[in-house]
């Protein structure tokens, strides 16, 4: 795989090439590459890059085996602007010069490895497994003309236009290689295929929570409902992005094959706030565990005090507030006040707390009802056991 030299080694191998139809071969913008002369002259100017599509998304053949993750290299297009000048700036030995130098690009296609190395150092280019083509890339007049627009100063001179490509740059990332796979499932019998007869896989269909509430708090009982959910032991496992490990909650007695009920802790010190994505792990004695798929189930904050209590009055038009509440939250996790149709970000919280402070400039007055909003999901305002549904006053302030 080529090093990040490898796009110097192009330009330098090109120039190499050209050598051999006149000894005077430059690598210069054009405003500056005549630089007085009047002899034969080619100049070689790079100047575009962009991706090749194609390489972008795959690891290198042979760089990566099966399982193993290997970043994609940096895979470039070289864009060149080839430009004649003959002696005495004559236009008829300008043609003919570039007449041989297109020649010659046209019988090097592809770039052999005897091209390439020893050009530049440490560039690997001749050791990538993708050759290096040369290809024409016809510019219309349109675009040649503001090419040449760009160099300024720089007079129009006979110029014909090469892509490059792929030059391959290796990632400077390492490549993920898991360990080898000693057993393929117990006692290395291999994958447990379970068609859909008899017993299918267990799955949850639906996840109901207390009142139809948008979210669960610590305490509630959520009901799972699917098929083919009894087992000896059902345990729900709750996993969240910002936790290490899933947290198990068994199932309360009584599930049924359709059934299953999880009753939250009502103290949820290793729980945050958030979107979790739960399965139940179904146990039975002499068979292989089975997991269901996965549905997510946001568990919303509690807020338990609020202060100062009402009236809260603003000082200079800012009201400060302080909500204590569980779940704690991660230091991590965004947090903000719901105020009436307002959000308010949380003061700075760096470590784990269960107590967030809240300054809200130019105060709105009056009853505001008020929410706690943590990674997206709010503590519960509206009471849904009743019908119809009604605000829940206990979280209602009064800004004087």
């Amino acid at each position: 795989m080529s090093s990040p030299a490898a796009l110097a080694t192009v330009t330098a191998t090109l120039q190499n090439l050209l050598t051999d139809v006149t000894p005077n071969v430059t690598t210069q913008p054009p405003s500056v590459a005549r630089n007085g002369g009047n002899g034969e002259q080619i100049n070689i100017f790079l100047y575009s890059t962009h991706y090749n599509s194609a390489f972008r998304n795959a690891p290198m053949p042979h760089q990566s085996r099966n399982g193993e993750r290997s970043p994609p290299p940096m895979p470039l297009v070289l864009k060149y602007l080839i430009t004649s000048y003959g002696l005495n700036d004559d236009d008829i030995s300008g043609q003919q010069l570039m007449g041989h130098a297109m020649s010659m690009l046209h019988d090097h296609p592809l770039l052999h490895k005897s091209d390439i190395e020893g050009i530049t150092p440490d560039s690997r280019l001749h050791e990538q497994l993708e050759r290096v083509r040369i290809t024409p890339d016809t510019l219309s007049l349109d675009d040649m003309s503001k090419l040449w627009s760009s160099f300024q100063s720089a007079e129009y001179r006979l110029s014909v236009a090469y892509e490059v490509s792929a030059v391959l740059i290796e990632s400077s990332r390492p490549a993920k290689t898991p360990l080898p796979v000693l057993q393929r499932g117990k006692e290395d019998r291999g994958v447990a295929v379970q068609p859909n007869l008899i017993p299918p896989y267990p799955m949850i269909e639906s996840i109901d929570l207390p009142d139809q509430q948008l979210s669960a708090v610590a305490g509630d009982n959520v009901k799972f409902t699917g098929h083919h959910l009894l087992g000896d032991t059902v345990t729900a496992l709750f996993s969240h992005p910002l936790l290490a490990d899933a947290i198990p909650v068994p199932a309360n007695p009584g599930g049924t094959e359709t059934e299953v009920n999880i009753q939250l802790p009502n103290n949820p010190a290793d729980w945050v706030a958030g979107v979790y994505s739960v399965v139940l792990l179904i146990t039975r004695a002499g068979e292989q565990d089975r997991t269901t798929n996965a549905l997510a189930v946001s568990i919303a904050p509690q807020i338990q005090t609020i202060t100062p209590p009402n009236p809260i009055a603003t000082v200079a038009g800012t009201a400060s507030i302080t909500l204590t509440f569980n779940p704690e939250i991660l230091g991590t996790q965004r947090a903000s006040l719901l105020l009436g149709d307002r959000e308010v970000m949380a003061d700075d919280h760096p470590a784990q707390t269960g107590t967030l402070n809240f300054s809200v400039a130019k105060a709105p007055l009056g009853n505001r009802h008020i929410r706690l909003r943590i990674d997206g999901v709010d503590s519960l305002l509206v009471d849904r056991s009743a019908t119809p549904p009604v605000y829940d006053n206990a979280m209602l302030v009064n800004i004087t």
